[in-house]
């Protein structure tokens, strides 16, 4: 194991981090709020000092780095980041408990958007700046930020491509171009530029520029806070539809933004996993229309919120412009389906991902083709290219860990002894970064009743549902910490 280099990676991580904190200090000044500045002001010395001993133990270190070291890096990168990342709330006693602010960070940094907060209009802007920020920079993913910046390594792309795999979400993660420093790079000014055009179309909408770039960083990052008690609810139908619009932009995979820039716009359209995703958008959004227009005064009107749900629930932001706990049966089940459907792989969405769904259905449909024809072989394709059996192996693999992570969450978290419907979707919506579930962690509710233990479970469910398992699974893993 070569523990140096994953030192310096995590290095590199801390001081990045310290260095995006100095906007939230500026905000801080801006206010006049000493008590907030002060905080994070410790807190980047604190995260320093950590930096300048990481620097002094992994002098030397070598460029030796496999697979393992990347999901060891990646893993570990996300808890010091969001230790690190905690530390204002609890200096500004805005959130004096540490598991606290850890829930609250983590489901920053996951894109989670599950909060424990009861009145957020109280914090100081300077901690609404971070909290939202941390979606932005979780959304894309902070290595590959790192990646896109910072030549870690003159051997090569393998030494990145560890790294790359192991952070972004998806069944497979390719390269857009030859090389990975490039390919984080194309990632990120299409991140930016998306970005940028939601804060231009959110300021149209006459808010202010503060809450057009913290409601754009939770839109960007798919992650959900806002800097409103109530969410979007209180902000105009034109900013909700702004929304709607842009969540779905940040669902897709970000390849087909390269392809389109390429001008290879019908690659895009026959994209399987992209039909899909647009197809069950619009039949989820019919669906929840027709079953909730009774609860509103038009047509218009429950298109409106029903597509903002549809597209906060399935590309896993959590924003929110009704209480849809309220909704019938069927509704609220069509938004527990997008729940486990998710966004598409590539994209700063959680959940599964539309392309194992995809993946999932050829799968089912070729098991029922060989059990009718035994001799016949076909392979299975995604986008008329045959898929590696390494991937659906994996996959397959993923399905499984994921069910049983669902299923022990849901049974530690009952001692706390609220419903089915709460502890279910409770899982449901942390693990698969949504941010607000059903029963007591609902649109207009928060997490803030579950115990310490609870918490922790939930929050390591974040970290798991963003990082697609394996990174956490591989920190917990016995074999992981034996000489080779």
């Amino acid at each position: 194991m070569n523990y140096k280099i994953i030192g310096h990676i995590i290095k590199i991580i801390l001081l990045v981090e310290a260095v995006f904190m100095l906007p939230a200090i500026a905000y801080c000044l801006a206010d006049g709020d000493r008590t907030a500045c002060v905080s994070f002001a410790v807190s980047i010395a604190i995260i320093l000092a950590v930096v300048a001993l990481l620097h002094f133990l992994c002098r030397g270190y070598s460029d030796k780095f496999f697979a393992k070291e990347g999901l060891i890096t990646v893993g570990a990168s996300w808890i010091f980041m969001s230790i690190f990342g905690a530390l204002p709330f609890v200096f500004s006693s805005a959130i004096p408990n540490f598991i606290d602010a850890m829930f609250e960070i983590v489901s920053g940094f996951t894109t989670t958007g599950a909060s424990i907060l009861t009145d957020i209009e109280a914090l100081p802007r300077g901690l609404l700046y971070w909290r939202s920020f941390s979606h932005w920079l979780g959304g894309m993913g902070v290595l590959v930020f790192i990646l896109a910046i910072v030549p870690l390594s003159s051997k090569g792309s393998g030494y990145s491509m560890h790294l790359m795999r192991a952070e972004s979400p998806g069944p497979d993660v390719g390269k857009l171009v030859p090389k990975v420093r490039s390919t984080a790079k194309i990632l990120y000014i299409i991140y930016f530029g998306i970005t940028a055009l939601d804060v231009f179309f959110l300021m149209l909408g006459g808010i202010s520029f503060f809450e057009a770039i913290c409601t754009a960083f939770g839109t960007a990052g798919t992650g959900g806070f806002s800097v409103k008690n109530d969410s979007l609810m209180s902000f105009s139908p034109y900013v909700q539809n702004v929304c709607t619009v842009f969540m779905m932009l940040f669902g897709v995979n970000f390849s087909c933004y390269y392809l389109l820039i390429k001008g290879n716009f019908k690659s895009v359209l026959k994209d399987e996993e992209f039909r899909l995703y647009i197809g069950v958008a619009v039949a989820s959004t019919v669906i929840i229309t027709i079953n909730t227009l009774s609860y509103y005064g038009t047509t218009g009107e429950a298109i409106h919120h029903a597509a903002f749900q549809v597209a906060s629930i399935m590309t896993t932001t959590g924003f929110g412009t009704v209480d849809s706990d309220l909704w019938p049966a069927l509704s609220k089940t069509v938004l527990l389906f997008l729940m486990f459907c998710g966004a598409c792989a590539g994209s700063t969405g959680g959940g599964i991902k539309c392309g194992r769904v995809v993946l999932y259905l050829k799968m089912l449909r070729q098991r029922v083709a060989k059990a009718l024809h035994p001799d016949r072989v076909k392979k299975i394709t995604m986008n008329n290219q045959p898929v590696n059996s390494d991937v659906l192996s994996a996959t397959g693999s993923y399905l499984i860990a994921y069910v049983l992570i669902i299923i022990v969450s849901t049974l530690l978290i009952s001692v706390d002894n609220f419903s089915f419907e709460t502890n279910f979707s409770a899982v449901m919506a942390t693990f698969n970064n949504i941010g607000p579930g059903f029963g007591a962690v609902g649109a207009v509710c928060n997490y803030s009743g579950f115990s310490m233990f609870s918490k922790i479970i939930l929050t390591i469910d974040m970290l798991a549902g963003r990082l697609e398992i394996f990174p956490i699974l591989v920190l917990f893993s016995t074999q992981t910490w034996k000489n080779d």
